[in-house]
């Protein structure tokens, strides 16, 4: 989101001072699994639709124009997302929930266990049905990070200052004027706060924000030789997303255990066993890594974007399971939002 945000500051003619204790996008940002899945995502959810898919559209976009900055290929993939069901009670919600994404003008399929199969040959023979969302797309985040970090060094309008600590919000006269860090203060015209998962443990963050807090993800990634798997799938206990190389990334936990970053015997035996229902074939797969991070989320709220109740303070956090897929667009409405303020430098 930091990154994001800068390079759309940027683009809009100001300049940007990008903050990070360690390296930017080390965090939730590398380890996610990269699904753009604005339609799988929905869940009947009406107040996401019309954001999830703009943001997914400017994706393609995005990706070339990285592409074309830094030569760097971030793994845009429209491979499209199966969301299978394993029982009939599990086909009728999906039956449903294509019916309310068709009334909306979404594109949408509602398929039976053989047109599944013949989309993914690899899926489960226990599959009676499928909801197929076509458009749903991946990306690598760590490719996205390195050219998001590429294009922010061949900017002459922005610095990253790693390895440097914010202590505080420097507020004065009821506005915030810019950050205390562990070598002085830095002065700026506005503020914005991309801290994720660590958002609102800052000191100076003003009490009306909502507080945001960590959920962790247990991340497996297996190596399949020779690639199969061509689709992402979706099953109840687990996701399974295909690079295209050969690496597929399952997971994931969704746990409330505070800063706790462990990677445990539950959390690998839960994401294998969820993601073996769906792919049998991915158990001849070797088992290449595992990782844990933590999902940013607000309770009973969406994402956090745009101005603070502190004048100065401009906000990009909270995105939870979507941090990915909305982070084009929260970067853009975000610097929009400060430059539209008259704001020349951050």
């Amino acid at each position: 989101m930091g990154c994001g945000v800068a390079l759309s500051i940027a683009d809009r003619g100001a300049d940007a001072v990008v903050i990070e204790r360690a390296v930017p996008g080390a965090e939730a940002s590398s380890a996610a699994a990269g699904i753009l899945g604005a339609q799988v995502e929905l869940d009947g959810r009406s107040d996401d639709l019309e954001l999830f898919v703009r943001a997914r559209a400017g994706w393609g976009p995005w990706a070339a124009a990285l592409r074309e900055a830094t030569g760097i290929d971030v793994g845009y993939r429209e491979t499209g997302v199966l969301r299978i069901a394993r029982t009939n009670v599990e086909r009728d919600a999906l039956e449903r929930e294509v019916a309310w994404q068709l009334s909306r003008g979404l594109e949408a399929r509602l398929l039976d266990g053989t047109e599944a199969r013949a989309i993914e040959p690899e899926l489960t023979p226990e599959v009676v049905g499928a909801a197929y969302f076509a458009r749903d797309a991946q990306v690598d985040p760590p490719a996205l990070l390195r050219a998001l970090m590429v294009a922010l060094s061949r900017s002459a309008r922005v610095s990253v200052r790693s390895g440097t600590t914010v202590e505080r919000l420097l507020v004065e006269d009821g506005r915030c004027v810019g950050v205390s860090l562990d070598e002085g203060e830095l002065r700026v015209d506005a503020t914005v706060l991309a801290a994720g998962s660590w958002s609102s443990l800052i000191a100076g963050i003003p009490a009306a924000l909502p507080v945001v807090r960590p959920v962790r993800g247990q991340m497996v990634l297996l190596d399949e030789r020779p690639p199969r798997l061509r689709t992402i799938v979706f099953g109840s206990g687990a996701y399974v997303v295909p690079r295209g190389d050969g690496r597929v990334l399952c997971g994931s936990t969704m746990e409330q255990v505070g800063f706790r970053r462990e990677v445990t015997a539950a959390g690998v035996h839960s994401i294998l066993n969820g993601s073996l229902a769906c792919v049998p074939s991915l158990g001849a797969a070797q088992l290449a890594a595992t990782w844990s991070n933590f999902r940013p989320h607000v309770h009973g709220r969406g994402a956090l974007v745009g101005p603070s109740p502190l004048p100065g303070l401009f906000v990009a956090t909270g995105h939870h399971r979507n941090g990915i897929l909305l982070s084009k667009v929260t970067a853009d409405s975000v610097a929009s939002a400060l430059v539209g303020e008259g704001i020349q430098s951050s």
